[in-house]
């Protein structure tokens, strides 16, 4: 599975990259140079961050399924006790 991200995205993502070399590496980095590192984090490191968040929601859902019994439950046959408090 390939992981794209927006064209607005991608620009921010550029313009971030070049900002953190001038400030942290104390060099510029072009506009390409920082697309292409873009590039490479988002297909090398990308499915790792990706897969984590996948299995973090799985385990969220998991956990919200478990007490959906809990959550919906309903007791059964309750007629007759609900009757003979009303009389």
């Amino acid at each position: 599975m390939t992981i794209e991200i927006s064209k607005e995205a991608r620009a921010d993502a550029i313009a971030s990259i070049q900002r953190y070399f001038k400030t942290n590496m104390d060099e510029e980095i072009g506009n390409l140079p920082a697309g292409a590192l873009l590039a490479f984090f988002i297909e090398e490191i990308g499915p790792v961050i990706y897969n984590k968040a996948v299995t973090d929601v799985q385990a969220k859902l998991e956990q919200r399924v478990a007490e959906l019994d809990v959550e919906v439950y309903e007791n059964e046959f309750q007629y007759w006790r609900k009757s003979s408090r009303t009389r």
